[in-house]
């Protein structure tokens, strides 16, 4: 059955007073529709499931209108904080998958390039957790499947027939267009503390690794100086591919003949970063994307010969638990794939798993520790103990992995800011 070609306005009066949508994971999104719907104000009861926005809206300023959201970014902490009408969903990004199934709106909407001559739509720079459940509203009459096509995003592939990336005109009930540009994603500035944060990581990568890295200024850099040296050979399974990723490209250095999966080309689930990396995506077939069942499997990950995972915590304590989604009792982004990378490089010694951070941060004009004794009561923990393998700093890497417990928090207190370090010593020998 053929979509209907709508205006903005047209496609946005086809929703009722007492109605719901899922959305993709940030860079899927239908920057443009969801902008269009915030001129309703009959809204009743509008239920919003979705993760990560990547703009302001009016609609969630409207009454009636509530926003579920898997993972907070800057405008869901911003909403929270002024009294919008959002609650957050636990769920690592695998599982967003089930939640939206389990809401199930009868509204699905995403981005995607323009049909080509024989009516395929890239679903672009995201595969994520939503790609199912755009087929299943497709196919279902009493459900809607909204598609905002825009030629500003580039058409990337998948990686087989059973995960193409892509989704057919046909199975559209409504196409819109849209010529905004994709959210730019620039990495933070790179100080000194990032550089010797780098540094210590770049120990544990050696020619052939397969890596995943994050956004951020310590992944950035580490891509980057990885691109200008003398090693190679690399390979790429990240849940986000990124400016820094496509240097490495850029640079010759990712050849992907050591991995074990995926041969051939770098593996992703969702893009981020520069307009440099949008327009060098588009058409390529030596990076590919998959939905995060597939990307973000840890028997999949850790089939990866010498794999080296990078990512971020906001604390550690002397256990080596980590907090990567909070502070204190309050949501700050989300779960996503932490764990999964975490946990999967720990299955195999050649493989590594770093969680970078420095070794302290400002809070009210004060400087305090991010490695800490202990965390406080409703603290929530994103990764356990058990599954983290090497901590990083500007003062070093402390390596977990095998150690009893007294040693790992001598390890981790080792890496501390040393005026914190005599503090978390006296601790140690509590520690049993």
């Amino acid at each position: 059955m053929s979509p209907q070609h709508l205006s903005l306005d047209e496609a946005v009066a086809t929703f009722r007073p007492v109605d719901s949508l899922g959305l993709p994971l940030g860079p899927g999104q239908p920057v443009a529709l969801i902008h269009a719907l915030g001129a309703r104000t009959d809204w009743e009861h509008f239920e919003v499931v979705g993760a990560m926005l990547v703009d302001f809206y009016e609609l969630f300023d409207r009454p009636g209108v509530h926003l579920s959201s898997l993972f907070y970014g800057p405008a869901e902490r911003i909403y929270r904080d002024a009294g919008a009408s959002i609650d957050f969903i636990p769920a690592d990004f695998r599982r967003f998958a089930p939640v939206m199934q389990s809401r199930c709106p009868r509204v699905m909407a995403t981005v995607a390039t323009p049909p080509d001559a024989d009516g395929w739509m890239s679903l672009s720079v995201h595969a994520g957790a939503t790609v199912d459940e755009l087929h299943r509203a497709g196919a279902d009459a009493a459900r809607t499947l909204i598609v905002e096509t825009n030629a500003h995003f580039p058409r990337t592939l998948g990686i087989s027939d059973e995960h193409p990336h892509r989704l057919h005109a046909d199975e559209a009930d409504i196409i819109v267009v849209s010529d905004r540009l994709p959210v730019e994603l620039t990495d933070p500035p790179v100080g000194d503390v990032e550089r010797a944060i780098a540094a210590h990581a770049l120990t544990f990568i050696h020619d052939g690794s397969t890596l995943q890295t994050g956004f951020g200024a310590v992944p950035s850099t580490i891509a980057s100086i990885l691109a200008e040296g003398a090693g190679g050979g690399y390979g790429v399974h990240s849940e986000m591919f990124t400016t820094g990723l496509m240097r490495l490209h850029q640079a010759g250095k990712v050849t992907t003949e050591h991995k074990n999966r995926f041969v051939g080309f770098s593996i992703a689930t969702v893009a981020a970063g520069t307009a440099e990396l949008y327009r060098w995506l588009d058409g390529r077939d030596d990076v590919r994307f998959a939905p995060v069942s597939v990307v973000n499997d840890p028997d999949l990950i850790a089939a990866n010969r010498r794999l080296v995972t990078i990512n971020g915590a906001i604390a550690v304590d002397l256990w080596g638990q980590i907090t990567a989604d909070t502070i204190g009792v309050h949501q700050f982004s989300g779960i996503g794939g932490h764990e999964d990378f975490v946990s999967a490089a720990g299955l195999e010694l050649e493989d590594r798993s770093l969680v970078c951070l420095p070794s302290t941060t400002v809070v009210g004009g004060v400087t305090i520790s991010r490695i800490v004794t202990g965390f406080s009561a409703g603290a929530i923990v994103t990764t356990p103990r058990h599954q983290v393998d090497v901590v990083i700093t500007e003062y070093g890497a402390a390596e977990l992995r095998g150690l009893a417990t007294r040693d790992r928090a001598r390890a981790l207190a080792a890496v501390a800011h040393p005026d914190f370090r005599d503090e978390l010593l006296a601790s140690v020998d509590q520690r049993t």
